[in-house]
């Protein structure tokens, strides 16, 4: 697979990246959160997820997302209601990482090849009615005292196990 270079014009680099794209989709809820929004677009871009949805009006950190939001398919809703909508229209599961409402951890839930990952805020998690609306409530396995993993890093996880189980290129099929 052959990525395209910097130095081609962003618009040619964004439609070149378009047929590597995973049917992965990714949400972030943006409250208080305007870092770790920034990172996760990185990560997201790392794995080439389908788009990448930004829940609420809050701006995001576009440092930490280090230029790899003018490469990413970006889709702005307003609200947890929209989200709702926006995923029921498109027929995609809904799966919320959210460690206290878990109904299984990611090592054993069903991750379908195409779907949307939700991730919530740090310090207010994910909102009641998204945990209601979910396909599948899942926690990332923890150990040690920790209470939670840095949501940029549950969400680095999440989307490496999703590609691990759909995209993983065994040695003998890596191209030069």
């Amino acid at each position: 697979m052959r990525v395209p270079g910097f130095e081609m014009p962003t618009g040619d680099v964004k439609a070149s990246l378009e047929p590597l794209r995973r049917p992965l989709s990714i949400a972030i809820l943006r409250a208080r959160n305007p870092f770790n929004v920034g990172a996760i677009i990185r990560v997201a871009h790392s794995f080439l997820v389908k788009q990448v949805v930004l829940v609420g009006d809050e701006p995001f950190y576009q440092r930490a997302a280090m230029g790899m939001q003018r490469y990413e398919n970006l889709v702005y809703l307003p609200d947890e209601d929209s989200l709702c909508a926006w995923t029921a229209e498109r027929k995609l599961p809904m799966l919320v990482f959210e460690r206290e409402h878990a109904r299984t951890d990611l090592w054993h839930a069903d991750l379908p090849e195409e779907c949307l990952m939700v991730f919530g805020s740090e310090t207010a998690g994910v909102p009641a009615t998204l945990i209601a609306a979910a396909d599948l409530v899942v926690a990332i396995p923890m150990y040690g005292i920790n209470n939670s993993f840095p949501v940029t890093v549950a969400a680095g996880i999440a989307m490496a196990e999703w590609t691990r189980r759909h995209f993983v290129v065994l040695p003998a099929e890596r191209r030069p």
